[in-house]
């Protein structure tokens, strides 16, 4: 029949002809053009060249004076790199390696090869270590590679401590300096890393950059500093006895500390502490529950570089419903329910040590209470007394083992969600007994008053908040007649929630924490099961992928974070 047509197709023809044509080309036949770069050629075929690489499909499709050429001269490429990227032209292999990446990425710019771009940028990216990531971020910048900058600044910002100690970090111009250590993101334990760490720049030449040292020192959070380093080290220093405009920063600093009733005046970035919510550290699971419904001391640690979960050493007291935050890289267990009573009891992980001691207890017994961090000391907000909802919040200095009441939130708030976002603390959701909420309101530690801000778009109790890259999540939890999925974002520059993807489970009782960049909620209820499975959220890619399930633990667990060079 004339209509009766079959198509036959050979997939692999096009791969197999590419294969033959580099054999062509190696045997030196057929080929119409030679590239010539310093005093090295190499032949190859127009239409192959045009048809991988974008440099070569404008010049040679577009009529431009080169296309008509035997020979075409290279300016600004390295003769080895542009002899890959010609081969890669036809096999689609490229080797990359320490010593070639700078000088392919460079070539791959020029040739607007941008797969070959972001292969060298990956590579980069891979190998960040605190002796290189200043150089490659500025690599990076000049040859306008917008990821892998940011993941230069990424890595600086997380590892501030180790690349301060660098020879780049000491030959930083005054520009990058000032911009390094203005960022709110570096991963600091304290403001005395950042003082040291600008000392010893301008130090390293300081007959140039002893002029500069006011303009250094206005960008730090002195404020920030205990009274003790204000005068022991900062009053001492020369550079600054010797300044009256640092002398007057300093000034400000102490009066900060002298005249509490003043410090709304003062409200500044230097009062507000730096807040690096990606840090790379190792999770652990504290306390929650057993299937049959039981408290348990248990304890495991979760690597998300390997992901895997361990057991760690167990608290003394079984506890669940436990508040839990980490302090100067140690893991505070905080009150919760050990099946019989709630506790106002505390213990403390010093990872060094791998073990746990008890602290000063509560002066109120609490579960389902939100703990956090913030300035040196442990904010402990809400909870449950076993008799009714609270409101009440207290604040423990590990310096003088002494927990103190300070302002109550607006709200009874019991299963609400705590976290830390730009210094300051915000409260949640959660319940008064009666009612759930979709209500939130931030502690402002200087004023020390607390202020109702935009609502979520759900009520939730028993949901996880945690903060990354500025920014607060809120996720699961339970509405009164539904266990949640569902995921909110809110931004504090705009005053506002809104969704993001959903979980991939819904989650009461969740705990939710950041690290490596990423958001993991771990545990929970779905309202049928306790529930040991465990999720993470990529901001960049707006998905939920599932990790390795807790190995010893169902339901409620609480949740901290030791930053990597602390959890031992």
């Amino acid at each position: 029949m004339a209509d009766d047509v079959v198509v036959f197709c050979k997939e692999d023809l096009p791969s197999q002809a590419f294969s033959s044509i580099a054999d062509i080309r190696r045997q030196g036949k057929l080929c119409d053009v030679t590239l010539k770069v310093e005093d090295q050629r190499f032949s190859a075929h127009r239409i192959v060249l045009a048809a991988t690489i974008p440099y070569f499909t404008a010049m040679f499709t577009h009529d431009m004076v080169e296309s008509k050429k035997d020979e075409i001269c290279m300016q600004g490429i390295e003769p080895s790199a542009l002899e890959s990227l010609v081969n890669f032209a036809y096999d689609g292999r490229l080797q990359i390696e320490a010593n070639n990446v700078q000088s392919l990425l460079i070539a791959a710019s020029f040739l607007h090869l941008q797969c070959v771009k972001e292969a060298c940028c990956d590579f980069l990216k891979d190998r960040l270590h605190p002796q290189n990531c200043l150089g490659v971020r500025s690599f990076a910048d000049q040859y306008m590679c917008t990821n892998l900058v940011e993941a230069a600044n990424k890595y600086l910002q997380n590892n501030y401590k180790q690349v301060s100690l660098t020879e780049e970090f000491m030959n930083l111009t005054k520009t990058e300096f000032l911009d390094i250590v203005s960022r709110d993101e570096l991963n600091v334990s304290n403001e005395e890393q950042v003082f040291e760490s600008a000392l010893e720049w301008v130090k390293q030449d300081l007959k140039e950059r002893k002029e500069h040292f006011p303009e250094v020192l206005v960008r730090l959070r002195l404020p920030l500093l205990t009274p003790q380093y204000l005068s022991d080290r900062v009053a001492t220093e020369e550079l600054v006895k010797s300044c009256l405009k640092c002398r007057d920063l300093l000034d400000e600093a102490r009066d900060y500390h002298l005249m509490p009733e003043r410090r709304p005046l003062l409200q500044t970035f230097k009062t507000k502490p730096r807040c690096c919510t990606d840090v790379p550290g190792m999770i652990y699971a504290v306390g929650g529950l057993t299937s049959s419904g039981e408290s348990l001391s248990t304890v495991e640690r979760y690597d998300p570089i390997l992901d895997r979960w361990k057991i760690a050493e167990a608290m003394s007291t079984m506890r669940s419903r436990v508040g839990v935050a980490v302090l100067d890289g140690k893991l505070y267990a905080i009150g919760g329910n050990d099946g019989a009573e709630r506790l106002n009891t505390v213990e403390v992980f010093e990872p060094e040590k791998k073990q746990w001691r008890k602290v000063a207890p509560m002066n109120c017994k609490r579960s389902a209470q939100g703990a956090a961090a913030l300035n040196g000391q442990l904010y402990v907000c809400g909870g449950y007394d076993g008799v009714s909802s609270l409101k009440s919040v207290e604040i423990y200095d590990p310096k003088t083992d002494v927990w103190a009441m300070i302002t109550q939130m607006q709200k009874l708030r019991s299963a609400a969600g705590l976290a830390v976002l730009h210094g300051e603390i915000y409260a949640c959701g959660g319940h008064d007994g009666l009612s759930i909420y979709d209500s939130v309101e931030l502690y402002n530690t200087a004023k020390g008053t607390w202020q109702t801000v935009a609502p979520m778009q759900s009520k939730r109790c028993r949901l996880g908040v945690a903060a990354l890259n500025g920014k607060l999540y809120a996720a699961g939890g339970y509405d009164g007649s539904v266990f949640l999925r569902t995921v909110e974002c809110y931004d504090p520059a705009e005053n506002k929630w809104k969704f993001v993807t959903s979980m991939n489970r819904k989650r009461s009782r969740v705990s939710l924490v950041a690290t490596y960049g990423r958001l993991y909620a771990i545990g929970g209820y779905d309202g049928i099961t306790n529930l040991n499975s465990v999720e993470y959220y990529d901001p960049v890619t707006d998905a939920w992928k599932f990790a390795k399930f807790m190995s010893a633990h169902e339901g409620g667990v609480g949740v901290g974070v030791i930053p990597l060079e602390e959890s031992g």
